[in-house]
This record gives structure tokens, C-alpha cells and sequence, in this order.
């Protein structure tokens, strides 16, 4: 056992430990763009529009554009940074190399917050649809949550090489689909009368004003600060690229790609949704509350009967999100468990697939357990936007963490080790990273000073601290010399410019 770093202890393991954890590396650029894409997607289906109620939609419009630079300014440093340092551990590496086993751990441990937890969001959309197509009674919801993650635990299980082509097809088919929704909204869309029917009322709460004609901001500037985190559901996963780097086929040349032209495609897709949906004669009121927001905007065109048949289509768009985030999660779970942060167990991998089996199933029995819970202690009555709304500022707390860690890792990585290889370098360099910072401390100081977004907050708070508990009294003496860790030790050994040892 030896101490290489303050009071981290490394214990020597067999040859045959990274034989059980080994993956296969199998995806091109195609398949990294549909899996960014693919992860995010289900946002510009169901979850943003929550945020009408809480900027009206000039509030929701402004916020879009906040964390659209946001995001730019995020991927940007990951396009630099996961092709010079590609491993599985993705935020926790970076952060790990650049400040040290705490800061590598405590960024792993806030994207684990998001991974876990929007899928289980994305689960309960899935399930209102299905009930709004089927007609199932509310009472059924945990089923189809349950059948749900059963369905893509198996598929992700069988293979890699299955889930890149299934993530494919299904982002494929939920932009065909997202498509001709735009094609079909369009000539019916009017901002003015639908989108612009909200207002504050008496109270200070939402209303609808029958005609629309309301104004762009019924809740002034504070309305697109309240709105910041339903907009961050529309880009919301596009970071986990760099979770596939030891399973891409050329990280160097093809992870860049994959996140650029993924984050083109959803900068694209955002505007129109955001734009469109309201637009319809349902309006922005109605709409933000509502699970199944394309359903409900097809259905004040065509009726119930055409849009339930094209809502069937708009689960693939959940679908893909779903299936792309499992993956995710499994392999930031396994990261983690390899490197010895997490326990060992979690990071072994199928013997006959080479998939992490272990981490996707235990990361999905926490959150299925935290649905369950929500669903039985608030009761059926609160609604799937409720329970949904709870979780997904959860994840929202966890990845605005997470991202201001991965930017300072961006920061310090540039002035400390400038010498590392870059095959691509940021083009917003520096600022590209503190607008992320910037405007991810914003959206956190919001969800803090807000009551109703204060309970997810707190509901991490609790995850940080017995995850944190387990790393103090365990994790720490028993961590491994995985790739990145061995990576992380031997640039800590070489002093950079103003820094003595690392």
C-alpha cells in the first residue's frame, strides 16, 4: 500500500482486476452524435415547459439563450479536454488530474447525482405517455416506470455494440419525429395570441389571459432566472460524450465531432421547440403544466385521435434519452468503482458482453427506490409534473456543480500542464469557461433562494453526504491505479509552469 497523494491510500491489485472491467471500444463519430443528441433529446419533449409557468414565455426565450452560451462555453472545453485525456471517467478525471482525489471524487459524485436521477425523469414522461396513449389509470404509472428500466437495462446489458446502433436509430427517428412536429406547428403557430397568454395574477402566481396579447416578461427579469432551470432540460446530458472515450474507436479525432456537431443540433431543435409548442392553440399557459407537451400541442390541432397515434411516435424521442443516459450512467458508475472511489464490486463488467452490468443496475435501484418513495409519500394525486419537477431539479443541482467543476478543471489544466496534447483546441478558450461558471452559480443561487426548488436541493445535499461519508471512512484507503488515476499521478509528478509537483 503506498500514499502517493496526501491522504489517499492505493492498494496494489492482481493482473486479473482490469481483466474484469475491461470494455470494447466500437463507436465512430455517428454513433458519439447520437449519443449526445440521443441523451438530451427527450428534453425538447417533455420537462422544459414547466418553465413557462415560471417566466412566462419571453422568460423561458431569455433563459433558453443564457444556457445555450452556457453550454457552448461547456462543450467547448470538453472538446478540448476529452481527446487529450481520454478515459471513461469523463468530469472526474479531468477533475482529478488537475486537482487531486477530493476534487476528482467530488466531481464524479455530482455528475452521479444527474446520471442517476434524469433518467428517472425521463421514466416518468415515458410512463404519461403511455398513459395518455393507453389510458391507463394513474395508479399504473410505477408499472410502466418499472417495465421501463427492466426493457433498457437488458439492452444496454447485451452490448455495446447494440447500444450504439439502437442509440442511433432511436435519435434518428426522434428528430424525424421532432420534424414533422415543426413542419406541422408551423402554420399554426401565433406567439402573440397563444404564447403570450400568461400573466401574474393577484398573488404573484400565473394566469391565463383569454386572447393572449400578455407581456413578453409577465414576471420581469426574475421570471427568466426562475425559468433557467427547465431551459438547462433542453441541452441537459450533451456533456456525457466523454463518458464513452475508452469505448470510441479514435477519441482524438472523433470525441470533438461527436460534441460539436451534437450541440448544433440541439442549439437548433431547442429554438424551434421553444418557439413552436407555445405557439399552438393550447397556449403557454396550458402547456406549462403539462407531461406530454408535443401530445398536447398535436391534439389542440388534430384532435385526440391523431395526436395519440403521433404521440406514440414522440416516445421514441424519450426512448433515445433513456437508453442513451443508462449507458451513461453505467459507465460514470463504473469509473468511479474501478478507481476504487466507489465500491469495487459496482465497476466489474459482464464476462460475456463486457458491459457494466453491476453499476447500471445498482445506479438504477437508487433511483427507481427514489421515485417509488416520492410517488407514495406526495400520492398519486401530485401528479407526474409534480414528482417529475421535483427529480429534475435534483439533476439540474447536481449537473450545475458538476459543470463549474469541470470548467475550473478547463482552467487550471490550461495554466498547469499546458504541455499535454490538444488535438483540438477551444476556440472561446478561457471565457468560454467562465461563462459557464458564471452562469451555473446563477441558476444554483436561484434553486437555493426558491422554496419549491429548495426540497430537491436538500434531497442532494443528503446523496453528497453519505456518498462523501463512504469516500472519508473508505473509498479514500482503498482506491486503485485505474488508467486515469495513473494518468492523474504522473502528470501530478511533473511540475508545470508556477506549480512545484503538480
Amino acid at each position: 500500500m503506498t500514499s502517493p497523494r496526501g491522504t489517499a491510500r492505493y492498494q496494489a491489485v492482481d493482473p486479473g482486476y482490469f481483466e474484469a472491467r475491461g470494455l470494447r471500444r466500437h463507436a465512430g463519430v455517428a454513433a458519439l452524435w447520437a449519443l449526445g443528441v440521443g441523451a438530451v433529446i427527450s428534453g425538447h419533449f417533455s420537462g422544459w415547459n414547466l418553465g413557462l409557468l415560471a417566466g412566462g414565455w419571453g422568460g423561458m426565450v431569455a433563459a433558453t439563450a443564457l444556457i445555450a452560451v452556457m453550454y457552448l462555453g461547456l462543450t467547448f472545453c470538453l472538446a478540448e479536454m476529452s481527446p487529450a485525456l481520454p478515459h471513461t471517467g469523463g468530469a472526474y478525471s479531468f477533475a482529478r488530474i488537475t486537482m487531486g482525489p477530493v476534487g476528482g471524487f467530488l466531481t464524479g459524485l455530482c455528475e452521479n447525482v444527474e446520471y442517476v436521477i434524469t433518467p428517472a425523469v425521463i421514466a416518468s414522461f415515458i410512463g404519461a405517455y403511455l398513459g395518455a396513449i393507453l389510458g391507463t389509470p394513474a395508479s399504473w404509472q410505477p408499472l410502466w416506470w418499472i417495465a421501463c428500466y427492466a426493457l433498457f437495462l437488458v439492452l444496454n446489458i447485451r452490448g455495446n455494440a447494440l447500444s450504439f446502433r439502437l442509440t442511433v436509430v432511436v435519435t434518428l427517428a426522434a428528430l424525424a419525429c421532432l420534424a414533422v412536429f415543426y413542419a406541422v406547428a408551423l402554420p399554426h403557430a401565433d406567439v402573440a395570441r397563444n404564447a403570450l397568454d400568461i400573466v401574474a395574477g393577484p398573488d404573484g402566481a400565473p394566469a391565463r389571459q383569454e386572447g393572449g396579447g400578455g407581456p413578453l416578461l409577465p414576471f420581469g427579469a426574475g421570471g427568466i432566472f426562475a425559468a433557467l432551470p427547465f431551459a438547462v432540460w433542453l441541452f441537459l446530458a450533451i456533456e456525457q460524450l466523454p463518458l464513452a472515450a475508452e469505448e470510441a474507436n479514435a477519441p482524438e479525432r472523433d470525441m470533438p465531432r461527436g460534441i460539436l456537431w451534437g450541440m448544433l443540433t440541439l442549439l437548433i431543435s431547442a429554438a424551434l421547440v421553444v418557439w413552436l409548442n407555445p405557439s399552438l392553440p393550447m397556449g403557454a399557459f396550458a402547456l406549462g403544466s403539462s407531461a406530454e407537451p408535443l401530445l398536447d400541442g398535436l391534439r389542440a390541432i388534430w384532435g385526440d385521435g391523431w395526436a395519440k397515434a403521433l404521440a406514440a411516435v414522440a416516445l421514441v424521442g424519450l426512448i433515445a434519452s433513456f437508453h442513451a443516459i443508462i449507458f451513461a450512467k453505467g459507465r460514470q458508475i463504473y469509473s468511479l468503482s474501478r478507481a476504487g472511489y466507489f465500491p469495487r464490486w459496482l465497476s466489474v463488467t459482464h464476462p460475456t458482453h463486457r458491459t457494466p452490468h453491476r453499476a447500471m443496475l445498482a445506479g438504477s435501484a437508487v433511483a427507481l427506490g427514489l421515485m417509488l418513495a416520492i410517488w407514495y409519500g406526495l400520492g398519486a394525486e401530485a401528479g407526474t409534473a409534480v414528482i417529475a419537477g421535483m427529480l429534475l431539479n435534483m439533476a439540474v443541482f447536481g449537473a450545475m456543480l458538476s459543470y463549474i467543476m469541470q470548467a475550473v478543471s478547463f482552467l487550471i489544466l490550461r495554466r498547469r500542464h499546458p504541455g499535454i496534447p490538444r488535438p483540438f483546441v477551444s476556440p472561446m478558450g478561457e471565457a468560454g469557461a467562465w461563462a459557464t461558471i458564471l452562469i451555473a452559480l446563477v441558476t444554483i443561487a436561484f434553486q437555493l433562494m426558491d422554496p419549491v426548488y429548495r426540497a430537491g436541493v436538500l434531497g442532494v445535499a443528503v446523496w453528497f453526504l453519505m456518498a462523501f461519508s463512504y469516500f472519508l471512512a473508505v473509498g479514500r484507503h482503498r482506491l486503485v491505479l485505474s488508467p486515469e488515476e495513473a494518468f492523474a499521478e504522473a502528470r501530478m509528478a511533473q511540475p508545470g509552469p508556477g506549480v512545484a509537483g503538480g
